[in-house]
C-alpha cells in the first residue's frame, strides 16, 4: 500500500510524458534508511498499466559491484522475460494494486513483480553477445509494442551499482536522439558507494531527485488500519506515528511486530508501541552499518554504548573520539555520515550536542550486532572514560551495570553516589539495580558489603518490602557493633507509623535485645537509654497497638518518659505514647493534651512531613480537644520546603483540624483537594488519612466519602482500625436505605471490634451516639439509655470536654423531660468551653426545641443559627416556631409546644400513661396531640415517628 506519494507519482508521470515526446530523462529517488525509496520503485513497477510504461528491474547489490555490467544484465533479463505472460499473483507480490501511472489501453491490466537480481548469472551468451553490445542496443529500445508506452528503467540502490553500468545509466539518460526512455533510480544517504564519483555524477545531473517526506498522521493512520484492522484509536496512532517519526520502513517493521500480538489499535496498548523492537527493523540497521567504513561502525558502536544524550557537543567528540579512536576531524564525518544514513539526530545546538539515534530500537540492534565479550569491554571502557572525565555518576553507573566484577577501586563509591541521586529524584527502581551492581565489587562478608546491603535494603522498602527484610537480615550478623545493627534494623521502619511485617517487628525486637544487652555490658543506666533504643521502641510499641495489655503498659510508660521529649527519638517514642493512650483513653485528657503540647514546641515545623510523629500527636491533641496550637504549627511547616510533595497528607491534616472544630465546609475542601492532590499517600500514612476521611464522612454524613472509604479498606485492608472505620462509614448508608436494624447492628459491631482491642476514647470513636439514635429508632429505648449511659461514663472519665457535652446532649434525650433541661444546659455549658463549635450548636439546638416558645428559646436558637453559618449547618429562615424537628415539605405544619412535649417523649421510650403523667393530663389528651402529631408528619405510630425524626436530624446535618 503505497500512501502519500502523489507528488513523486506525478513527476513520474510526467517524466513518461516527455519520453514519449521523444526526451529521455534521470529521475533520482534519495532519502535515508527506511524512508520508501525501494517501496515507491516497487510500486511503480508492480502497478504499473501495461500499455502507460514498459518498466524494467534491476536491483544493485553490494557484492556484484566488480561484475561488469552486472545491472545491465539485469535490465536485459528483464527484457528476455518481458515476453513472458504476466503471472495474476507473482511470488513475494503485494497482490493487486491501482495503476500508479494511468490505465491500460492494449491489454488487460497485469501485476508485476520485480524479477529476482540475477547478475552474472546472466552471461554474455543469453543476453544475444557482448555485453557491452547488448547494453547498447538497448540504448534504440522502443516503445511497448503496439503503444506509445516508452520504456521505464527502474534501478534500486544506484549506489552499489557497477561502474560500466552506472557509465551505460548516464549515456541513456542524456542521449540527445532515439526513442525516449526514462530512468528512475534510488540512493539511500550516507552509504559509502553514494560517494562514489559516477553516482555523484548521476544526481548532480539528474532532471528531477525526489525525497519522499515522512508520512503524515493521516498516512501513518491508513497503514495501521491496512496492517492492525479495525479502526485505529488516534492515541495509537500518535503513538505509531511518534516512535517512527513518519519513515515507511520503520512504520511497516512495527505494525508487523504488533500484528503478531494480535491487540487491536486502542489507545490502551500503546504502551505495546514504545516497547516494540522489531526484528526486521534490527536486520536492516545490522546490514546498512555493516557496508560502512570502520570507523562509521566504531562511532555507531561508542554512541550506543553511552546510552545518553550529551548537550555539549565538545563533551561527546571527546568520548567518541577516545571510545571510537577517532580524530576531532573524524568524529565529524562520522557523526555526518549516520546521520545522512538517518540512524541518528542531531540535537538543537550546532556543535553537536544533543546527538542521539532516533528510536531506541535503533540504539539496541546496534549494541546487539556486537558480541558479547565486545559489549563487556565496551561498557567497560566508558565506564573508566566518563569516571576519568568527571561525567555525573549515574552516567558511569549506567555503564557499570553492564560489566561484570571489574574490580575498579571507584566502582563502588560512584554506583552508590548514583543510586543516592537516583532516589533523591524519585527513582528508586534505578537506586536498587545500581545498588545490586555494585554488590559484586565488594566482598562476599564484612562490614562493608553489611552497609551496602543496608543502604539496597532502604531503597527496595518502597516497592519490595520482603527483598528489603531478606537484604537486611542478611547485612545484621557482619555489622560490628549493636548499635550499627540497631540503626540498620531501624531502616525496615524508617517512621514510628510505618506498618511491619511479623518477620520485620521479630528483626526490631532482636536489634532492641542486642542493643540493651551492650548497654548493659558497658554499664550505661537503663534510664538513659539511646536514640536508636528510643526509636526502637517507639515502633515496637506501635506495631503493638492492638494489644490491650500494651496500651496499659504505655500509659506506664509515658508518666517516666518526661526526659524524652529533649530528643528526636525520645519524641517519636512519646508520640507513640500518647497515641496508646489515647486509643485506650487511660489517662486524662487534660494530662494527654499537656504532654502533647510539650512534644509539638519541641517538633521542629522543618521535619519531612511523610510519616513523622506529627499525625500521632495531632490526633491525641484533637481527642483531647485541645487544638489550640496546632494550626500555628501546620502554618511554619508548609512554609518549609520539606514538605513540599506531600500535599495528600497536608491537606488531611488541615482537614483533621477544621472537623476539631466543626467546621465542615472547610474540612470538606481540604479533602476535596486531598483526592486530587498529585502523588500517593503511603502505608506509613494510610490509616491516618482513612481516619480523616471517616470524620469528615461521620460528621458530614457525606456518603461519597463513606463509600471511599469503604473502597480503600476493602482493597488496601494493613489495620484493624480500617474495618472499623468502613463499617462506622455504613451505618449512615444502611439507615438512609431503610434499614435502621441492620445499621445499628452495624454500630455494635464496630463497638465489639473496638473493644476487643482497647480503642475506648469516646471522641475518636462515636459509635455509641449513632447506635443510641438508631436505637430510638427502632423502638429499643432501653438499649438507647443503656448506651447513652456508658457514653457519658467514658466521656467523663476522658474529660475532654467535646465529649463530654455529646454525651450529655445524648443522655438528655433517653431520659425525663425534667432532667432534660438541665443535662442539656450542663451539655451547653461544657461545650463552651470546647473547640468543636458544632457540638455547641447541636446542644443548643436542642435546648431551644426543647424550651419551646419564650425569650430563652429564641436567645438559644438565635446562637445556634449564628454557629450554622459558621459551621455549614443549614438552619431555618423562619424560628419563631421552634420544634423537634423542622419539615422541609410545605404540607408539614409545625407542632405546637405540647406536641412538641409528646413527641419528645415518646421517641424517648416513654408510654402514653407515663407522658399523661409527666404532663399532669388524661391519657386521652396524650392520645389526642399524638394524633395531630401523626397527621402533620404523616406517618404511623410511634415507630414512623421515631424514623421521620431522625431523618429530619440527618437532613438537618446536611
Amino acid at each position: 500500500m503505497l500512501v502519500q506519494r502523489d507528488g513523486e507519482l506525478g513527476a513520474i508521470r510526467e517524466a513518461l510524458a516527455e519520453a514519449a515526446r521523444g526526451r529521455s530523462s534521470l529521475t533520482v529517488v534519495t532519502g535515508p534508511l527506511g524512508a520508501g525509496r525501494s517501496a515507491l520503485l516497487h510500486a511503480l513497477f508492480r502497478c504499473t498499466a501495461p500499455g502507460a510504461a514498459r518498466p524494467l528491474w534491476a536491483t544493485a547489490a553490494p557484492e556484484e559491484r566488480d561484475v561488469p555490467f552486472g545491472v545491465v544484465r539485469q535490465l536485459l533479463d528483464g527484457l528476455l522475460l518481458d515476453g513472458l505472460p504476466a503471472k495474476e499473483e507473482p511470488p513475494g507480490g503485494d497482490g493487486p494494486c491501482d495503476d500508479v501511472l494511468g490505465k491500460s489501453e492494449g491489454r488487460p491490466d497485469a501485476v508485476r513483480h520485480p524479477p529476482e537480481p540475477t547478475g552474472a548469472d546472466v552471461d554474455a551468451d543469453t543476453a544475444g553477445g557482448d555485453p557491452g553490445t547488448v547494453a547498447d542496443a538497448l540504448l534504440a529500445l522502443p516503445a511497448e509494442p503496439g503503444t506509445h508506452a516508452p520504456p521505464l528503467i527502474l534501478v534500486d540502490d544506484l549506489h552499489w551499482a557497477d561502474a560500466p553500468s552506472l557509465r551505460w545509466l548516464a549515456r541513456a539518460a542524456s542521449r540527445p536522439d532515439g526513442p525516449g526512455l526514462v530512468l528512475v533510480c534510488s540512493v539511500r544517504n550516507g552509504e559509502p558507494g553514494a560517494r562514489d564519483t559516477l553516482v555523484r555524477d548521476l544526481v548532480e545531473n539528474a532532471d528531477r531527485v525526489l525525497r519522499p517526506a515522512p508520512l503524515g498522521l493521516a498516512a501513518t493512520g491508513a497503514l495501521v488500519r491496512e496492517h492492525l484492522g479495525g479502526a485505529a484509536e488516534e492515541e495509537f496512532v500518535h503513538a505509531c506515528h511518534r516512535v517512527t517519526g513518519g519513515r515507511p520502513l520503520f512504520l511497516v517493521s512495527l505494525l508487523s511486530e504488533l500484528g503478531g500480538t494480535g491487540r487491536p489499535p486502542l489507545a490502551a496498548h500503546v504502551p505495546l508501541v514504545r516497547a516494540a523492537r522489531p526484528e526486521q527493523l534490527h536486520e536492516r540497521v545490522v546490514s546498512a552499518l555493516g557496508r560502512q567504513t570502520p570507523a562509521v561502525r566504531a562511532a555507531a558502536a561508542a554512541l550506543a554504548t553511552l546510552r545518553v544524550d550529551v548537550a555539549d557537543g565538545g563533551v561527546l567528540h571527546a568520548l567518541l573520539a577516545r571510545l571510537a579512536a577517532l580524530d576531532d576531524a573524524g568524529v565529524g564525518a562520522v557523526l555526518r555520515s549516520l546521520r545522512e544514513l538517518g540512524l541518528v539526530e542531531h540535537g538543537a545546538g550546532e556543535d553537536g550536542g544533543g546527538t542521539r539515534f532516533v528510536q531506541p530500537g535503533i540504539r539496541e540492534a546496534v549494541e546487539r550486532a556486537l558480541g558479547p565479550a565486545e559489549r563487556r569491554q565496551r561498557h567497560a571502557d566508558a565506564a573508566r572514560l566518563l569516571h576519568e572525565l568527571g561525567r555525573p555518576a549515574e552516567e558511569v553507573a549506567a555503564q557499570l551495570e553492564a560489566v561484570e566484577r571489574g574490580g575498579c577501586p571507584w566502582a563502588v563509591p560512584v554506583l552508590r553516589d548514583a543510586a543516592d541521586r537516583a532516589r533523591r529524584r524519585g527513582a528508586p527502581d534505578r537506586a536498587v539495580r545500581y545498588l545490586r551492581r555494585a554488590l559484586l565489587d565488594v566482598p562476599d562478608q564484612g562490614p562493608a558489603r553489611a552497609r551496602l546491603l543496608v543502604e539496597l535494603a532502604a531503597a527496595e522498602l518502597p516497592f519490595d518490602a520482603s527483598a528489603a527484610e531478606s537484604h537486611l537480615a542478611q547485612a545484621l550478623p557482619l555489622l560490628p557493633t549493636a548499635t550499627e545493627r540497631a540503626a540498620a534494623a531501624l531502616v525496615l521502619a524508617p517512621c514510628v507509623v510505618a506498618p511491619l511485617t511479623p518477620g520485620g517487628a521479630e528483626m526490631l525486637r532482636e536489634a532492641a535485645d542486642d542493643l540493651a544487652a551492650a548497654d548493659g555490658a558497658s554499664g550505661k543506666p537503663e534510664e538513659e537509654p539511646g536514640e536508636e533504643a528510643l526509636r526502637l521502641e517507639a515502633r515496637l510499641r506501635y506495631a503493638g497497638f492492638t494489644d490491650p495489655g500494651r496500651l496499659t503498659d504505655a500509659t506506664d510508660r509515658l508518666r517516666t518518659a518526661d526526659a524524652a521529649v529533649h530528643s528526636a527519638g525520645g519524641r517519636e517514642l512519646l508520640a507513640v505514647l500518647l497515641h496508646a493512650t489515647t486509643l485506650g483513653a487511660a489517662a486524662e485528657a487534660s494530662e494527654v493534651a499537656r504532654r502533647a503540647h510539650a512534644v509539638l514546641e519541641r517538633l521542629p515545623a522543618s521535619e519531612p512531613g511523610p510519616g513523622s510523629e506529627i499525625q500521632l500527636v495531632l490526633v491525641s491533641l484533637m481527642a483531647a480537644d485541645a487544638v489550640e496550637a496546632v494550626e500555628s504549627w501546620l502554618d511554619a511547616a508548609e512554609e518549609h520546603p520539606a514538605h513540599r510533595g506531600a500535599d495528600a497528607l497536608r491537606h488531611s491534616r488541615r482537614a483533621l483540624l477544621h472537623v476539631a472544630r466543626g467546621r465542615l465546609p472547610r474540612a470538606r475542601e481540604e479533602l476535596e483537594r486531598v483526592l486530587t492532590a498529585a502523588g500517593t499517600v503511603g502505608a506509613e500514612n494510610r490509616d491516618f488519612v482513612l481516619g480523616v476521611l471517616c470524620a469528615v464522612a461521620l460528621s458530614a454524613r457525606d456518603t461519597r466519602l463513606g463509600s471511599l472509604v469503604v473502597a480503600e479498606a476493602r482493597d488496601s485492608a494493613v489495620s484493624p482500625l480500617q474495618d472499623v472505620l468502613a463499617g462506622m462509614v455504613r451505618m449512615p448508608e444502611q439507615a438512609r436505605a431503610g434499614d435502621p436494624a441492620a445499621a445499628l447492628e452495624t454500630a455494635m459491631e464496630c463497638g465489639r471490634q473496638l473493644e476487643a482491642v482497647g480503642w475506648r476514647n469516646p471522641v475518636l470513636f462515636p459509635w455509641r451516639p449513632w447506635a443510641v439514635s438508631l436505637a430510638q429508632r427502632t423502638g429499643d429505648h432501653h438499649l438507647a439509655h443503656t448506651l447513652a449511659t456508658v457514653e457519658y461514663a467514658r466521656a467523663r472519665q476522658w474529660g475532654a470536654p467535646v465529649g463530654v457535652g455529646r454525651a450529655l446532649r445524648l443522655l438528655a434525650r433517653t431520659t425525663g423531660v425534667a432532667e432534660r433541661v438541665d443535662m442539656l444546659r450542663e451539655s451547653v455549658s461544657v461545650l463552651r468551653g470546647s473547640a468543636n463549635e458544632l457540638e455547641l450548636l447541636m446542644a443548643l439546638r436542642d435546648l431551644g426545641r426543647l424550651l419551646g416558645d419564650g425569650a430563652e428559646a429564641r436567645e438559644v436558637l438565635r446562637e445556634a443559627g449564628r454557629l450554622a453559618a459558621a459551621c455549614g449547618a443549614p438552619w431555618p429562615a423562619d424560628r419563631r416556631e421552634p420544634g423537634p424537628a423542622r419539615s422541609a415539605g410545605a404540607e408539614r405544619a409545625a407542632l405546637t409546644r405540647t406536641e412538641n412535649r409528646v413527641a419528645l417523649l415518646v421517641v424517648t421510650g416513654f408510654t402514653n400513661r407515663e407522658i399523661a403523667a409527666e404532663l399532669e393530663v388524661s391519657v386521652r389528651a396524650v392520645e389526642k396531640h399524638l394524633t395531630h402529631v401523626y397527621r402533620k408528619f404523616g406517618v404511623k405510630g410511634r415507630r414512623g415517628l421515631s424514623a421521620h425524626l431522625y431523618e429530619t436530624e440527618v437532613n438537618a446535618a446536611e
